[in-house]
């Protein structure tokens, strides 16, 4: 049985997609594919746990990437260690994604 912590769709410190704003898909896609990358750069070990997940909200569907553990995925120790170190800004390969 597997579970998820919410890890946002970029670096805490980095502006984001705005839900219900024309651009939204597009960017928002560019940004979970970007965060991912560096979130898999960080904790290679974790390459497979992270993934894009859906939520509903008043101005329509948002995304975020979330952290899947327990079986097969990472255990929720690792999960919680990456929840408490999440890069604050993007690095420079995530840069070059969004570019």
């Amino acid at each position: 049985m597997s579970d998820y912590i919410t890890l946002g769709s970029t670096p805490y410190a980095e502006d984001c997609a705005q839900v219900g704003r024309d651009d939204y898909f597009e960017r928002t896609r560019k940004e979970c594919r970007a965060y991912i990358g560096q979130l898999e750069r960080l904790y290679p070990k974790l390459e497979g746990c992270f993934r894009v997940k859906s939520f509903p909200h008043d101005s329509g569907t948002y995304h975020e990437i979330v952290v899947y553990y327990g079986d097969p995925y990472c255990t929720m120790y690792e999960a919680l260690e990456v929840e408490r170190n999440l890069p604050e800004y993007w690095d420079e390969a995530a840069k070059k994604v969004l570019s």
